[in-house]
């Protein structure tokens, strides 16, 4: 299974994350399969929180897993975390 999650970086008491996607069998800080952005949660509000949508939002097409952290990430960032929803137009009525 693959899932989205986050690989620590950062040094003692500074933590910086890079959400990930890895494969759910890999450690926390592991083989990644691709980097799709980062988390400051140091920085101020509007900078804490970088992503590649368009690859998030294929691997989430794919049907990969994001962990509850990176789900709420993706929340705030307006990005629909529901695994395996297609992206689809709206028929017009």
């Amino acid at each position: 299974m693959v899932v989205m999650r986050m690989k620590r970086m950062g040094r003692t008491h500074r933590p910086f994350y890079r959400i990930n996607v890895m494969d759910k069998r890999a450690p926390r800080d592991g083989r990644v399969i691709e980097e799709l952005g980062w988390y400051d949660p140091s920085a101020a509000e509007d900078r804490q929180v970088s992503l590649k949508v368009d690859r998030v939002n294929y691997w989430l097409s794919v049907g990969a897993q994001p962990s509850d952290t990176v789900r709420s990430l993706l929340r705030k960032n307006d990005i629909d975390p529901t695994p395996g929803k297609k992206l689809e137009a709206q028929p017009t009525a």
